[in-house]
Order: C-alpha cells, then sequence, then structure tokens
C-alpha cells in the first residue's frame, strides 16, 4: 500500500512539474492542444498548462531579429542593373497567427524574403540610380518598410525596418557608368568655371569703370586747384608789380638768371640787355 502511495505522490509531483512553466522576458509561447493552437502566452512569468500529452507548449523568439538577404539583382527606373544587398529587422508579434500561417521560422523568411524582394523591385523601378544611390535612399526605404510590413501583417510578423547594405553595379557596366559620372563631374566643372568667370568679367569691369571715374574725378580736382593757385599767382604778381614797378621787374630779372645760368653758362647778349645791364653793375 505506502509503494502504491509512493508512485501515485511521484505521479502527481511529475503532473505538476510538466503542468507548470516559466515564459522568459525573450519569449513568447503557443499553447497546442492535441497539436492544434488554442492560446498564445507574451508576458514573462509563471504559467500552467494542462500535463503532456494533453497540451504541449512551443517557444518563439520575443526579440527583434535580423534577416541578411542574399544580393539580388534589381532594374532602376533609368534601366541601370544594380545588385543590390540588403537586410530585414522583423519580429514575431502574434505568436498564435504565426504558427498557423507559417509554422516555423525559416518558412517565414522564406516568405518574408520574396515580400521584400518585391517590394524593392517595385519601388527602386520607380527611381533612378542616382536617386537610389544618393539623393532618396532614406525616403525609398521607409517606403518599402512600409509595404512589407503591410505585406506581412498576415503572418504575424512585423517588418521593422529594410536597409541596403550595399548598391554595387554589374562587373559589365561599372566601366561604362564610370565614364558617364565622370564626364557629369566634368560638365558640372566646366559650368561652374564659366559661371565664374563670367562674374569675374562683370567685377573687373565695374572695377575699370570705378577707376575710371576715380582718375577723372582726381583730375578735374587737380586742374581745378592749380587753376585757383594760378590765379592767385596772378593776383600776388599784380599786387607786386603794382606796388613796386621797378623792384618787381628787378625780381622777375633775378628769377629768369636763377633759371638760365649756372657756372657753365656762356651768355652773348646785346648791350642794350636789360640782363646785360644787370650783369654789369653786379
Amino acid at each position: 500500500m505506502k509503494k502504491i502511495i509512493s508512485i501515485l505522490v511521484a505521479v502527481l509531483i511529475l503532473l505538476g512539474f510538466s503542468s507548470v512553466f516559466i515564459v522568459d522576458e525573450r519569449e513568447q509561447v503557443v499553447i497546442l492542444q492535441f497539436g492544434k493552437p488554442v492560446r498564445n502566452i507574451t508576458e514573462p512569468g509563471l504559467n500552467i498548462k494542462v500535463p503532456f500529452p494533453f497540451q504541449e507548449k512551443i517557444v518563439f523568439d520575443n526579440r527583434l531579429l535580423e534577416y541578411d538577404s542574399p544580393p539580388a539583382e534589381i532594374l532602376s527606373k533609368d534601366k541601370k542593373t544594380l545588385i543590390v544587398d540588403n537586410y530585414v529587422r522583423w519580429k514575431i508579434v502574434a505568436p498564435l497567427q504565426f504558427l498557423k500561417t507559417v509554422q516555423a521560422i525559416p518558412t517565414a523568411l522564406s516568405r518574408m524574403d520574396d515580400i521584400v524582394y518585391s517590394e524593392l523591385r517595385r519601388e527602386l523601378g520607380t527611381h533612378d540610380m542616382v536617386e537610389i544611390i544618393t539623393d532618396n535612399r532614406e525616403e525609398i526605404m521607409e517606403v518599402v518598410t512600409r509595404a512589407s510590413n503591410k505585406a506581412t501583417n498576415n503572418y504575424g510578423i512585423e517588418v521593422v525596418d529594410v536597409r541596403i547594405r550595399r548598391v554595387d553595379l554589374p562587373n559589365e557596366n561599372e566601366e561604362s557608368i564610370y565614364a558617364r559620372m565622370d564626364a557629369e563631374r566634368k560638365r558640372q566643372a566646366n559650368k561652374f568655371r564659366s559661371e565664374g568667370e563670367e562674374e569675374a568679367q562683370k567685377i573687373r569691369a565695374s572695377t575699370e569703370k570705378d577707376k575710371t571715374i576715380l582718375l577723372a574725378d582726381a583730375y578735374k580736382q587737380s586742374e581745378r586747384i592749380r587753376g585757383e593757385g594760378d590765379a592767385k599767382a596772378v593776383e600776388i604778381y599784380a599786387k607786386s608789380y603794382s606796388a613796386d614797378p621797378k623792384f618787381y621787374e628787378f625780381v622777375r630779372t633775378l628769377d629768369t638768371y636763377k633759371k638760365i645760368v649756372d657756372d657753365n653758362t656762356t651768355l652773348v647778349l646785346p648791350s642794350n640787355s636789360r640782363l646785360f645791364k644787370l650783369l654789369l653793375e653786379k
């Protein structure tokens, strides 16, 4: 009798342990009853289920997951073939729906890869290569993320982010694309040089104009000052002459003498010359 009781106690303890389980914060659980999903548990903590084989648990990851898609060829709007390497960050948000539709992560990745590639091909096909590589990549990937998330909702999957890791050109197109890009950059450089030269010509013309105006104003001012000086000198000479004509004549003669005579000068003057008389007096 004691042996039977011990066996029963052991069985009860075993059933108790198989009924109680802990859900980790990194996990979410779906409970199956005779192989059919009946409920899901997304909150961490202690939980109870009917012992096996009546009910069993299936554990799924509750964290943000990442899937790196293999590089694939995509055609841009301007008919350029691009090799696009992208990755997807995603998570399981409805484990019960996930189990009913795709059942396992490998199947989910296959479905998600098809959806994301389809959305990438559709969206990138509406943009030129330059937009994809440099200009509008952020906006393009936001559109792809929203469309991919909408398409995967039926599988209990949330696509959080789709990003392009790298965009390459096929080897046969690489040199021609680089040559065209180089030609475009040279065209832009020549345009900027031409605009710069045009602006320089305008600046030089404006400077020459200002220079001509300044020189004309300076010449006008100098002539005016010279005229005023000459007038003042004439006035002074006139006053001097009227005050003492002989002294004025004497000073003027001395000035003339200073200008034309030095130690090496030989003069031939008529005897009636005023300068000759002045020299004789000296």
